[in-house]
């Protein structure tokens, strides 16, 4: 499937979306730090959220909203530097407040708001400068404002992450889907410190919109571990204007359905990409690749183990070729191992073989990690289960960051 990557693209790319951000200085000064995104006309929608039982009022407001809804939404609020979660009543009232005043400014449906926030955690809403916030962002929506969105949702992260891309489906009916992200530490499935947003103007089924959401983000934002840890606020969000025109698509596995799943999925894993690139302190981009499992589940539980394991992370920052925390990873990782046929590649080089270290250079294999990309393939050689997943390093910029979030 060939997709068209567009330039600059970003949540408003697709046909029906317009976006506006506005200043409140919630935490932060001299930045935009609210966005209202909106679709000219309802939306099939379907959203994925954080499996923490710690879950923000936000998250708690959604949950019950896409019940409410039947998952049809027109628009979006999304603020930064405050994650109203462990705020009790107060912020169950907030986030209501921030949809109604969506809602209201907008001539919108009930319960047709979606709400998201992000930053520090225990901290009361500012509801009035929200309030005030959106006021201001409704009189300047428009389709150019989407990198705007996506500068103003970021917290720690050091750019802002947006993405879009255009298809022509089999049928013949050309599409587009936009996004926006933002995370940058307390990234661990399921499903990560993040926000995401995706928006396209493909006709779709909303059961067919669900499977499809969550087979994308397995393989993207389910995918990805900066440091371990799954937040409060984690949401992804994906909402469907069907301003494209095509027949509406109702089986998934229909030529349609694929064409759209693939597209869905090289976007989402773009934006994830993206989120562990950006990891707070991070130096290096690591893929790390498992095959031969017993199975895919297998080899994904050994893929984020190793991705999460600070004694790995710690090597990889210091272009460490300590190929025995990556099998050690590996032995505690649940999945089923016969450490005799283990095989270990660091950037190409392969540095063991039937669970026996090889003899290799270790001046060159630091110089293989001491790259910006760099890539561990482990192979099980037990079956055929392979899974992918992204992660970055440990730094002391990591530990400095996280040690004056609230100070």
């Amino acid at each position: 499937m060939e997709f068209q990557i567009l330039d600059d693209g970003h949540v408003t790319s697709a046909a029906g979306w317009r976006v506006a951000t506005a200043a409140c200085e919630i935490k932060y000064t001299g930045r935009d730090d609210l966005a209202l995104l909106v679709s000219d006309l309802p939306c099939t929608s379907a959203a994925i959220f954080t499996t923490n039982k710690v879950k923000a009022a936000p998250v708690r407001y959604d949950l019950a909203l896409m019940q409410r809804s039947a998952g049809i939404l027109r628009g979006l609020v999304v603020n930064a530097g405050n994650a109203n979660a462990c705020t009790g009543p107060d912020g169950d009232a907030a986030a209501s407040a921030m949809a109604r005043a969506v809602e209201s400014q907008l001539g919108l449906d009930a319960d047709t708001v979606f709400v998201m926030s992000t930053g520090t955690i225990g901290v009361p809403m500012p509801v009035a400068k929200i309030v005030a916030g959106i006021e201001r962002a409704a009189e300047t929506l428009s389709p150019a404002n989407g990198i705007a969105a996506a500068r103003a949702i970021m917290t720690t992260d050091t750019r802002p992450k947006h993405l879009a891309l255009r298809l022509t489906l089999p049928s013949g009916t050309p599409v587009t889907l936009g996004g926006m992200a933002k995370g940058a530490g307390m990234i661990h499935p399921n499903m990560a410190t993040l926000l995401a947003i995706v928006t396209s103007d493909v006709a779709i089924a909303p059961n067919v919109l669900d499977a499809a959401l969550r087979r994308a983000a397995d393989l993207s934002f389910n995918s990805i571990s900066i440091d371990g840890d799954t937040s409060t606020n984690d949401t992804l969000l994906l909402m469907c204007n069907g301003i494209a025109g095509n027949s509406p698509i109702d089986e998934l596995e229909s030529a349609d359905g694929a064409a759209f799943l693939a597209a869905l999925t090289q976007l989402c894993r773009s934006l994830a990409q993206e989120v562990v690139r950006d990891g707070e302190g991070a130096t290096r981009f690591v893929t790390i690749s498992v095959r031969g499992a017993r199975s895919h589940a297998d080899a994904k539980l050994a893929a984020m183990t190793i991705a999460k394991s600070p004694l790995v992370k710690t090597a990889l920052h210091g272009a460490d070729p300590n190929w025995g925390r990556v099998l050690c990873a590996l032995g505690y990782s649940g999945a089923e191992l016969d450490p005799e046929r283990v095989v270990l590649h660091f950037g190409g080089m392969k540095v063991l073989e039937d669970g026996l270290p090889l003899s290799f250079d270790e001046a060159a294999a630091s110089d293989i990690l001491n790259l910006a990309e760099v890539a561990i393939d482990a192979d099980l050689g037990l079956s055929s289960g392979e899974a992918t997943v992204w992660t970055c390093d440990f730094s002391a910029e990591y530990v400095r960051i996280n040690a004056e979030y609230r100070t």
